[in-house]
């Protein structure tokens, strides 16, 4: 079994730029900045390293999300594949970059500011939300049950029963 999987937390290192492919598919493409701290053991002194990483939002959900609320600064958690792609540049040198990818039906964009964190027009309300698409179709700020709280989970079956009989019906597994 072979797994590809990126899960980042970090700044956005500008805004969401927006492009329409030929197919008429849109792209959203910005940058992740995620940076490691500690301190040096010799000499006491605090020394970061920050990396860069290219991401791009295919899904069409997810990238609606991240133009509308992502700005520069704009601290994100999410969750995509990696994939490398071959160009040339204007001067003719053939480079190779690896990008993040949220694919078309995958992947997770979680805001982690608090209200008006990283923005400077002030119009999101929320203090943070989690965006998602799996499968088929797309949950926004769906939980499990035992993200609920107590007064919304569903009541254990009498006698116990199965950990698949607690849990609503509406989540997939």
């Amino acid at each position: 079994m072979a797994v590809n999987k990126v899960i980042l937390v970090g700044n956005l290192g500008r805004d969401p730029e927006v492009r329409t492919l030929p197919s008429g598919d849109r792209v959203v493409s910005f940058s992740v900045a995620t940076t490691e701290s500690w301190r040096d053991r010799n000499t006491g002194e605090r020394k970061d390293r920050t990396e860069w990483h290219n991401v791009s939002i295919f899904n069409e959900n997810l990238g609606k999300v991240a133009e509308q609320y992502c700005r520069k600064g704009s601290k994100v958690y999410l969750e995509g594949q990696l994939q490398s792609r071959e160009y040339q540049d204007k001067d003719g040198v053939q480079r190779k970059v690896t990008d993040v990818v949220l694919q078309r039906f995958r992947g997770e964009l979680q805001l982690l500011d608090s209200k008006g964190g990283g923005r400077s027009d002030g119009d999101y309300e929320g203090g943070g939300g989690s965006y998602q698409s799996s499968g088929g179709g797309s949950s926004f700020g769906r939980s499990s049950p035992m993200e609920r709280a107590p007064a919304e989970r569903s009541p254990a079956p009498a006698g116990g029963g199965r950990l698949s009989d607690q849990l609503d019906d509406d989540i997939p597994f």
